[in-house]
């Protein structure tokens, strides 16, 4: 009997997803002629098709679908099995795939990354920035091994360990009659001057959830799509903003036109947290890695 290939599983999957050849071709690393030939390969030794093509569009077939999900299990597995074999030979020298969300990547990485290369010089690893939902899905289908998340957040049936905690700051224009003074309450703020990160960034919800406020999606003065967007704003006199206290040390922070108050809210505000599936193998790997930034961080 002959098997689909562990290729030929990889180009229907990414077709699938992307709904493109061409950029299915990129992910995979080969020729669009390559990636359509393979898949046309797997539909002649199935007898099935699995897409319907056109000259403008591609869609998998209802089997198409459900063979998708099928050769999405397989691959991870295959994974699994290679990471397994990997981390038996030695610890953290197998290739890491490490996801982080945007409002922690830029100020915890220069921190503990150079203490990573220096303590483990083998370990290959891979880092990919994205909000936390899309993070998760991609741990779910094998394309991210672990993610560094802000907790809490609903993590289904993932492992987790939190490793880091903080509080929260509000940053001002410097000429805004708040900017000076110890700790502020979060009844003090001008709600209608908040600038906020868009639906889909968890800092978002921790901060109004820090600050106990209900309903103020809607009455943001701005949303934005990164917190330099908003710094820039409250720099320019546009608002308020907060931020993570891993950030105010940041030369985001460090900028003119911004002065900082912590929130007298009890904290901590948010926990840091490292992100794996409950059958990932190399657990071994990822308990060093947490034990690693834990001590980076208390030195700091």
């Amino acid at each position: 009997m002959n098997l689909p290939s562990i290729r030929q599983l990889q180009y229907l999957l990414a077709v699938v997803e992307l709904r493109h050849f061409g950029r299915a071709a990129e992910r995979c690393f080969v020729t669009q002629s390559t990636l359509s030939t393979g898949i046309q390969e797997l539909e002649n030794m199935l007898g099935v098709q699995l897409l319907e093509r056109t000259k403008i569009k591609v869609l998998p077939t209802p089997l198409g679908l459900e063979m998708a999900e099928k050769a999405r299990q397989l691959l991870t597995i295959s994974a699994e099995m290679v990471a397994l074999a990997s981390s038996e030979k030695a610890p953290m020298v197998a290739p890491l795939r490490l996801g982080v969300i945007p409002t922690i990547g830029p100020f915890l990485l220069p921190k503990v990354l150079p203490a990573v290369r220096e303590q483990f010089p083998d370990l290959e690893l891979f880092l990919v920035e994205d909000q936390s939902a899309r993070l998760l899905q991609r741990l779910d289908i094998g394309e991210l091994d672990c993610a560094i998340l802000a907790l809490p957040y609903e993590l289904g049936k993932h492992e987790y360990k939190s490793f880091f905690q903080e509080i929260f700051y509000v940053a001002f224009p410097s000429s805004h009659p708040l900017s000076r003074g110890g700790p502020i309450s979060s009844a003090d703020l001008p709600v209608e001057q908040l600038l906020m990160l868009e639906d889909g960034h968890c800092f978002k919800d921790h901060a109004l959830s820090a600050c106990h406020f209900s309903g103020l999606q809607q009455r943001a003065a701005f949303q934005g799509t990164s917190l330099y967007t908003l710094i820039e704003m409250v720099a320019g006199g546009q608002g308020i903003t907060f931020l993570p206290a891993m950030a105010i040390d940041s030369s985001l922070a460090q900028q003119p036109g911004i002065s900082l108050r912590p929130l007298a809210e009890s904290g901590p505000h948010r926990e840091i947290g490292l992100v794996w599936r409950s059958t990932f193998h190399r657990k071994r790997d990822l308990y060093l890695l947490i034990e690693l930034m834990e001590t980076v961080l208390a030195e700091l």
